[in-house]
């Protein structure tokens, strides 16, 4: 729910014609989260465009009264060539690739209170003072600069621990974020090292490697790693250590969709060793295309009980077609 320019999604969800939305809505309102993570949602200041959705789905009877969204690090201008491209003030410079500040950013819905005051946004944190960055380098030099890697945040989109009070006065704590493609880079792989320096932030986060630390459980990371645990391009050694982390359980949600639209497809699916009944996004299956993967998560930790877990495609997937290539991920927690 990224638009190309700063206001036009909240234009988009007033007018009430745009079957994407529209699609997006009715997703939502077939699985009746609770607690949601919006992926790639554009951000404005007064979160107008947030309140708007969420106006969309009580109309069809599903209220969210606690929203969150900050500014994510997605169009934040450097100042600096931040590809190695030689120019500056490119989508590709700044923070997080963007057209415009906030384009492809986060958002929370809840029924439960969101704690805002005790909220820690990391999208600040500097990629360079995560514990073993693999910063790029090309020919032993900083690339693209030493100057650009003073200031480069870790956060293509932004890290968030974000505490909801459930009904029962526990705590659960949200670890959401969205990692960059590990693609779209040069021989230096400055994607693929920092997709897969974003998920290993929060291994680091859970094992008290970093300054600050608050990981009480519970607690479930959620979000877009845009990468799978064994295919498609990508750094796979930290998002394979995050699932097999003592203090985290995957429940391995599937659909019978994910592994239908394999079956159809011939190509790249065909080589894959995960089973596609894990897939949660569809790209296209053609030369230079990963074809269908597993890059959304809901990571549980290993203190919660998990009664039922699924990702959201039917095998008449026209509805979720038309809502993202991406797939509605979703876990059913008991406490």
């Amino acid at each position: 729910m990224n638009r190309a320019g700063p206001g036009l999604l909240f234009r988009d969800i007033l007018r009430g014609d745009d079957t994407q939305i529209d699609a997006v809505v009715q997703v939502i309102i077939a699985v009746q989260p609770d607690v949601l993570l919006l992926q790639s949602f554009d951000y404005d200041f007064e979160r107008q465009a947030l309140k708007a959705f969420a106006a969309l789905l009580g109309k069809q009877g599903k209220e969210y009264p606690y929203l969150f969204a900050l500014r994510p690090n997605t169009g934040l201008q450097t100042g600096i060539d931040m590809n190695g491209d030689g120019r500056s003030g490119q989508p590709e410079d700044g923070q997080g690739y963007g057209r415009f500040s906030g384009q492809g950013g986060m958002a929370l819905l809840s029924v439960f209170p969101i704690l805002e005051t005790e909220v820690r946004d990391f999208a600040s944190f500097l990629w360079r003072d995560l514990p073993e960055a693999l910063m790029p380098e090309v020919e032993g030099k900083p690339f693209p600069s030493e100057e650009a890697q003073q200031v480069q945040r870790l956060s293509s989109v932004a890290h968030w621990d974000v505490p909801i009070e459930l009904s029962n006065s526990q705590t659960l704590h949200l670890f959401a974020y969205h990692a960059t493609p590990p693609v779209f880079d040069g021989p230096e792989d400055r994607n693929g090292r920092r997709n897969h320096d974003e998920t290993a932030f929060w291994q680091h986060y859970l094992d008290g490697a970093l300054p600050e630390r608050k990981t009480e459980a519970p607690f479930v990371i959620l979000g877009d790693a845009n990468l799978d645990p064994l295919d498609g391009d990508g750094r796979h050694a930290a998002l394979s250590s995050l699932l097999k982390h003592h203090r985290i359980q995957d429940p391995a949600p599937t659909s019978a969709g994910g592994a239908d639209a394999a079956r159809k497809q011939s190509g790249v699916n065909d080589a894959h060793r995960g089973d596609p009944a894990l897939d949660t996004v569809d790209w296209p299956d053609f030369t230079g295309r990963p074809g269908n993967l597993r890059v959304d998560y809901v990571l549980p930790s290993a203190d919660l009980r998990v009664a039922d877990s699924g990702v959201f495609w039917p095998l008449d997937d026209t509805l979720v077609t038309d809502a993202s290539r991406h797939r509605l991920v979703w876990v059913d927690l008991e406490f």
